[in-house]
């Protein structure tokens, strides 16, 4: 049975391939810039499929369902690579990333739950979105490992950062927003997750 975070996820790539298949000739048309392809898949699929994507716990089956659905559409974007023999054969997922350079869609969901942690740590203590934060239930927890909560993903990925005394550095929106939308600090971060994932 489906339940939860995997089951909207589902759900939404679900609605995003056919959104897809609709607009299958505008991705294939030779008649349309490279440039413009990506911009519809930012514009169109993009954000749909990661909608809300701030309170994921990113697991290795959500990230490899995420990676190969943007595969997918990446390799009718960028087309099939000619051989040395004269052939016609469809990139691999080693030149898909090389392409990208690091910049995939589990680089863009990592940076959207680092904005969505420095606006919560912003917001009064009073807040109802605060109060959730630092509830703690008061029922037994179930036998077995304890499930990986949303907090403990972004806080290995500030440590991936090698960010130091983040909760001092989130007070001041610039700096934090500036650390996030930096280049380098996400490279390490992606580099990290490729390794992890064996991508």
């Amino acid at each position: 049975m489906c339940v939860g975070i995997t089951c909207s996820l589902k759900w939404l790539i679900w609605l995003n391939d056919r959104a897809y298949h609709v607009h299958k000739k505008l991705f294939t048309s030779k008649l349309i810039s490279r440039n413009i392809k990506l911009q519809l898949y930012n514009m169109l699929i993009c954000p749909t499929v990661t909608y809300a994507s701030e309170t994921w716990v990113l697991k290795e089956n959500m990230i490899n369902k995420l990676l190969n659905f943007e595969r997918k559409i990446m390799s009718k974007i960028y087309g099939p690579i000619k051989t040395e023999d004269g052939y016609w054969r469809i990139k691999t997922n080693q030149e898909i990333n090389d392409i990208l350079k690091g910049q995939n869609i589990i680089g863009f969901i990592k940076k959207q739950r680092l904005n969505w942690l420095g606006h919560v740590e912003c917001m009064a203590e009073d807040n109802i979105v605060q109060r959730i934060r630092r509830w703690k239930p008061m029922s037994q927890r179930p036998i077995g490992r304890p499930k990986k909560h949303w907090e403990d993903d972004i806080l290995e990925d500030i440590k991936n950062m090698n960010v130091r005394n983040w909760k001092k550095v989130v007070q001041n929106r610039d700096s934090w927003k500036k650390l996030v939308q930096n280049r380098d600090s996400w490279k390490k971060v992606v580099e990290q997750a490729k390794t992890l994932y064996r991508l």
